[in-house]
């Protein structure tokens, strides 16, 4: 099979594409033909070296976390699926395993059935930064219609669904776009806009009480200004050595610092297949044919997109 590896560290060129051995199952798992990935942040900060600490260095490595296809085989433990079945789901270990290749053998507990009404890239968008942006509202605590909250870089795929789940919650949402961003983030939510192409987010006067940094460029520092006295910083895209500082930093300071690390799990899945059914929208913002798979990185890189990138196998 056909599959996207890179053998050291670094930008996109060290990306390529090799025959390899299907996989062969375990008793436990399911045989997935792969027909979409979707492309995350952590992609790359892991092809890059930035999360060596908890990914290891040995190569070579694959790319992608969650994935959507069709199951070609199931274990002998299984129940629930069989061969032919419309399927999304997620490697177990994001860190050191990945999904860019024709097939992908993973455990069953992290297989879902698709829903009819959403198509492959779509599906494939929904583990990753679904888990992230309910883990988010977990560490919010009450929100109610008084809670003002600040989402940087809010039309990206973890915003499409923060913002959505925030809506329906009835929490106060300013979002912080592009000018092209501002109407669908007015769509999934945001009860105010400010274009970060016409106006500097941290010039304005305005405090609250939560503030989550999407866009990884604000940084805990610089948002300390907008937060009011007992106020949160969201960080879902922390550097390794952030993690144990928040931790002791927020044993000295009313304006925390949380650090959001999420798994996905059946849990979190039914919630999300939930608002899918109830509504919730999926954007996909470019789908990549398989051979296409360095400009559909480099395009995710570049970031300014709404929703999600996948990449397409036939």
């Amino acid at each position: 099979m056909k599959a996207i590896v890179y053998q050291k560290f670094g930008n996109i060129d060290v990306l390529q594409t090799l025959e390899q051995p299907k996989p062969t199952i375990q008793s436990d798992q399911v045989l997935i033909k792969v027909k979409a990935f979707s492309i995350n942040p952590m992609d790359w900060k892991i092809r890059k070296g930035e999360m060596t600490l908890m990914s290891g260095s040995k190569f070579p490595k694959h790319t992608g976390t969650d994935f959507a296809g069709i199951v070609e085989d199931i274990g002998s433990s299984v129940v629930g699926f069989k061969k032919g079945d419309e399927v999304f789901g997620v490697v177990k270990n994001m860190m050191k395993e990945g999904v860019s290749a024709e097939y992908v053998a993973v455990p069953s507990s992290l297989v879902w059935k698709k829903p009819s009404t959403i198509s492959f890239p779509q599906a494939a968008s929904i583990p990753v930064v679904g888990t992230a942006a309910l883990t988010a509202l977990q560490k919010m605590g009450t929100i109610t219609s008084q809670t003002s909250i600040l989402v940087n870089g809010a039309t990206g795929g973890f915003g499409m669904f923060l913002l959505q789940l925030l809506k329906q919650r009835g929490a106060h949402v300013t979002a912080v776009t592009s000018t092209a961003g501002a109407a669908i983030a007015k769509k999934w939510g945001a009860n105010s806009i400010i274009d970060y192409t016409k106006e500097n987010v941290l010039s304005q006067k305005a405090t609250y009480d939560i503030v989550i940094d999407l866009s990884g460029k604000m940084g805990y520092q610089k948002a300390r200004q907008l937060m009011n006295a007992k106020a949160l910083f969201l960080n879902p895209t922390p550097k390794p050595i952030e993690i144990p500082l928040a931790l002791f930093k927020n044993l000295f300071t009313a304006k925390k610092h949380i650090v959001i690390l999420s798994s996905p799990s059946t849990t979190y899945t039914d919630v999300l297949l939930g608002a899918v059914k109830n509504g919730l929208q999926i954007e996909v913002s470019k789908v990549f044919p398989f051979d296409q798979y360095k400009e559909a990185y480099q395009y995710a890189q570049q970031g300014g997109y709404i929703g999600k990138v996948a990449i397409e196998l036939n």
